[in-house]
């Protein structure tokens, strides 16, 4: 039976970072690379017998590669500190791995997401296949791209039953700064391939976003947490367009006009 690594990498998780450890003790060893948390996420990463590592975080893709990189074994597991295996999927690994993980290079699984109250099931968050575990001999986290970074291997791709269980949000203002967080990120990894912020992406992708979502994949069966879910995703997608828009314009700080304004708003609060 092949030796199986888990990683995660980590910055201020002490909140979730026990769960997520507890979910992975069928693993043959834990390595937690963490990038200078300042509460307890390395004490309590020690407590669980993780080996943990400390380094300056570059971009998510990175930071798991460097951390598939340090595991001892050449099977990985790669989980976030917001999620946790959970059990159907704990036992499906257990029976791929007796197997000897014969006839993959890699193993794909579905992602769950709480979301107030509720585990969405619809719409555009679920199933959000994740390739997760994998024989890094044969590929890992690749590429240039630090945000919704996503891992590769080179040959056969399968899938196992049960659900990867995700915790992606603390509260509703915490989803709202992780929003914005990662539309920055995804502006600025367009704006540096050349990409450029159109009319249509502003309007019709939020739109089709929604709809897509909420209507097409069933979205609305998740009540108010499906319909809430569906409008701010939405909006992170409005987010990007403008902020790519920024970066192109150069204008990330307010500027001055050279005239001044003719309609009597000089000196006006005219609004936020």
């Amino acid at each position: 039976m092949p030796p199986l690594s888990a990683t995660v990498i980590t910055f201020n998780e002490a909140d979730r970072l026990g769960d997520c450890l507890a979910s992975l003790a069928f693993c043959d060893e834990i390595v937690v690379v963490d990038s200078g948390s300042t509460d307890a996420t390395r004490a309590i990463a020690e407590a669980a017998g993780a080996r943990v590592l400390v380094r300056p975080f570059d971009g998510f893709r990175s930071q798991k590669q460097f951390a598939v990189e340090q595991a001892a074994h050449d099977w990985v597991l790669c989980v976030d500190a917001d999620e946790r295996i959970g059990p159907v999927l704990a036992a499906a690994i257990r029976t791929a791995r007796a197997d000897g993980f014969r006839g993959a290079a890699g193993y794909r699984f579905a992602r769950c997401s709480a979301y107030f109250g509720r585990f969405l099931r619809h719409g555009n968050a679920y199933p959000d296949r994740q390739m997760r575990l994998f024989d890094r001999r044969r590929g890992g986290w690749r590429g240039d791209r630090e945000i919704h970074e996503r891992a590769t291997v080179d040959g056969p791709v399968r899938s196992l039953d049960g659900d990867l269980l995700h915790l992606p949000f603390r509260s509703f203002e915490h989803q709202l700064a992780k929003g914005g967080q990662y539309a920055q990120m995804m502006a600025g990894h367009a704006h540096a391939r050349g990409r450029r912020a159109t009319l249509s992406k502003l309007v019709v992708a939020p739109w089709w976003r929604f709809w897509r979502g909420y209507v097409l994949r069933g979205g609305f069966l998740d009540g108010w947490a499906g319909l809430v879910y569906a409008f701010v995703t939405a909006d992170n997608a409005r987010q990007k367009t403008i902020r790519l828009w920024l970066l192109q314009n150069e204008l990330n700080a307010p500027s001055v006009p050279s005239t001044p304004a003719r309609d009597g708003s000089a000196g006006r609060d005219t609004g936020p």
